[in-house]
């Protein structure tokens, strides 16, 4: 059973892997801008929204230009945090080939 043991502690390394890239995550900061730095979006390596910020001069724009800023800003800020996620995820796990999953 020595190969199981083995397995254990290899997952439990792991686990404490995931769980150190989880709080990296929750503390990494992404800042995304658009419309010429008009809206700025900070979000977190989860994809959380910290802050959300519009130029106020920006907003006497038309609507659906800002609304179109606005979807473009999170929908990259999305992105980057899904990309920052799997990329420390992926480092996390590297190395541990478990059976089965």
């Amino acid at each position: 059973m020595a190969g199981v043991g083995k397995l254990l502690k290899q997952a439990q390394k792991m686990q404490r892997g995931i769980t150190e890239a989880q709080q990296k995550l929750t503390d990494e900061r992404i800042e995304i801008s658009h419309g010429g730095g008009a809206i700025r979006v900070t979000v977190n390596g989860h994809g959380f929204v910290h802050v959300l910020s519009i130029d106020p001069e920006f907003l006497k724009e038309e609507k659906s230009l800002v609304e179109q800023a606005l979807v473009a800003a999170l929908q990259e800020a999305s992105i980057k945090a899904r990309e920052l996620h799997e990329s420390t995820m992926s480092k996390a796990t590297a190395g541990f080939s478990l059976p089965g999953m």
